[in-house]
């Protein structure tokens, strides 16, 4: 039996789906520059790969790739998109990024955007970071980023939420409200400090990290980490 974590996960990212992948269409920067940097030899995961925004060009710069995604109907949206581009070297996995079927020190390099924030449960997120560390080669490199919850749309809600609810700072329930749907998902919204800190217990050495303003116009919105696996 599924933890129930994984199974609400699962039936979130289901409903939401097509909605998701009509608004999530372009690469953002910072991952095709990391993605560049990639070379054509190199196996590559994307996990937690959505709709496969960053996993197409990722695609078409690399040997081979693993696309990886809790919710099997936007696996199927991917599915139908790198048909329709007849692109051959992907193979998609349903699977929940906590416990990973592949082995030991599989990867050159990995990407895990804007997902690790969507597990629910500190040790869960614990866990996926090992595994990300497990699943790299040695001096395999991966691209981590999560929301801030500092950024503008949150500032207020998560400074009342550190002075009355300081052990749960960060977890909260963001609605997807597109095309008329109401689901609420989970989100951890990390601090900087947190995040590095989370890399570091995890056994990463890193490489470099930046705050991004993607949406937001005053705080970031994002944090970004290149790691590597000594």
């Amino acid at each position: 039996m599924q933890p129930e974590y994984r199974s609400t996960a699962q039936e979130t990212w289901d409903a939401i789906a097509e909605s998701f992948d009509t608004t999530r269409r372009k690469p953002w920067d910072y991952c095709l520059e990391f993605i560049l940097s990639l070379n054509n030899t190199d196996t590559v995961a994307d996990l937690g790969c959505g709709n496969g925004r960053h996993l197409i060009p990722c695609a078409e710069r690399c040997f081979s790739v693993f696309g990886v995604d809790i919710s099997s109907r936007l696996l199927q949206i991917v599915d139908k998109r790198l048909q329709s581009k007849s692109i051959r070297n992907v193979t998609l996995v349903h699977a929940d990024v906590v416990h990973l079927p592949f082995a030991d020190n599989s990867f050159d390099a990995i990407l895990f955007i804007a997902s690790l924030h969507n597990i629910q449960g500190k040790d869960h997120r614990n866990d996926a970071l090992k595994e990300v560390f497990r699943m790299l080669r040695p001096g395999g490199t991966a691209l981590i980023s999560v929301w801030s919850r500092w950024q503008d749309k949150f500032f207020k809600q998560t400074l009342k939420q550190s002075i009355i609810h300081p052990r749960t700072v960060g977890d909260r329930e963001i609605y997807w409200r597109q095309h008329n749907l109401n689901i609420p998902r989970f989100y951890h919204l990390y601090g900087r400090g947190e995040f590095l800190r989370e890399l570091q217990a995890a056994n990463f050495c890193i490489d470099r990290e930046t705050n991004v303003k993607i949406h937001s116009k005053h705080f970031p919105d994002n944090y970004f980490a290149v790691v590597r696996k000594r």
